[in-house]
């Protein structure tokens, strides 16, 4: 194992942030391994992305947008990165931790023989090995586990667990021939796979509830127009999506998603370390809570005491009379 190979995952051109991570994360294990670091795009808009993409310090972006990775279900994608994987040589291939991400993981691992390590947070270089730290059982431990020297490694990487550094200087772009065959699973075109997971991921600004809105009607009526006046996505901590206020795709947590918003506003959240852990990067951290003495105190910028179902109708009638959105 010399070289890094990571898997961009988008939709028609239209990238998850993840991808930018794990190309710069490419660049920096690849140094500390002495080889060199690959991207594969495919699809649909490969060819916007890889130009996107050469702003990142990678050596070789492989495209090619076949139709077959749009019209069927992973096969496709996983007859691509076999074939990458088989032109670099030795490597370890990075894949985002989401849907599909772990699907097109399972199924290459059987592809190249390669041991796996699932949900990824950190990754560095020990010598000749690469060590991968994942939190398991719910997070009650984290585990450190070695990819010894073989041919062959996957990695499955949570995103926001890395920054993306661009700073390339422009890097090669090749056409990836995909070994002939036939597919059978097709994609139903009413299918959008993880629904509000990009918007969550990706958005500047996180409005979250939790078990302090009592219900799951204030995470529509009182969380969703401010999030709506932010231009921001509305999250959850795991006791809101346990109860069954939320669907576990809004958590937010050590067993949820990780985010890193410019702006992370939680309303009636205490703020245990199970949650601190998926949102401590945020910019700023505002928290809304009767409770002066919550845990979340001991790490918010800014802790208002006070009522959410008064602050927060007050707080975004304040934001969209700013932005002119009311009269």
């Amino acid at each position: 194992m010399k070289h890094v190979i990571a898997y961009a995952e988008h939709r028609q051109g239209q990238t998850r942030k993840v991808t930018f991570e794990l190309a710069s994360e490419a660049r920096r294990i690849a140094d500390a391994l002495g080889g060199k670091a690959y991207v594969v795009v495919l699809g649909s808009g490969a060819a916007q992305l890889a130009e996107q993409l050469k702003a990142y310090p990678v050596d070789t972006i492989y495209v090619d947008e076949d139709r077959d990775v749009d019209g069927f279900l992973l096969d496709p994608v996983v007859d691509h990165l076999e074939a990458a994987a088989q032109k670099v040589g030795p490597a370890l291939v990075l894949i985002p931790n989401t849907l599909s991400g772990r699907d097109i993981a399972g199924k290459l691992m059987v592809r190249l023989g390669a041991g796996i390590v699932a949900d990824v947070v950190d990754l560095h270089v020990e010598g000749d090995a690469v060590v991968c730290v994942s939190p398991k059982l719910g997070g009650a431990i984290v585990t450190h586990c070695a990819l010894h020297p073989a041919d062959y490694g996957l990695v499955t990487v949570r995103p926001n667990a890395f920054a993306a550094a661009p700073g390339g200087s422009g890097a090669q772009i090749e056409r990836l021939e995909k070994p002939a065959g036939t597919y059978a699973a097709g994609i139903a075109s009413d299918i959008e796979e993880g629904a509000g997971e990009l918007a969550l991921e990706e958005a500047p600004v996180v409005v979250a509830g939790g078990r302090g809105l009592g219900g799951p009607e204030p995470f529509d009526s009182l969380l969703k127009p401010l999030a709506r006046a932010l231009g921001g996505a509305v999250g959850a901590s795991r006791a809101a999506a346990d109860a069954g206020w939320v669907p576990y795709n809004l958590q937010i947590g050590q067993t949820g998603k990780t985010v890193t918003p410019n702006l992370y506003i939680a309303v009636g959240i205490s703020g245990a370390i199970q949650h601190k852990v998926g949102m401590r990067a945020s910019g700023t951290i505002v928290a809304i809570n009767k409770d002066g003495a919550a845990p979340i105190a001991e790490f918010a910028d800014l802790l208002v005491v006070g009522d959410a179902f008064r602050i927060v109708p007050e707080l975004t009638k304040m934001i969209e009379t700013a932005k002119g959105q009311v009269s």
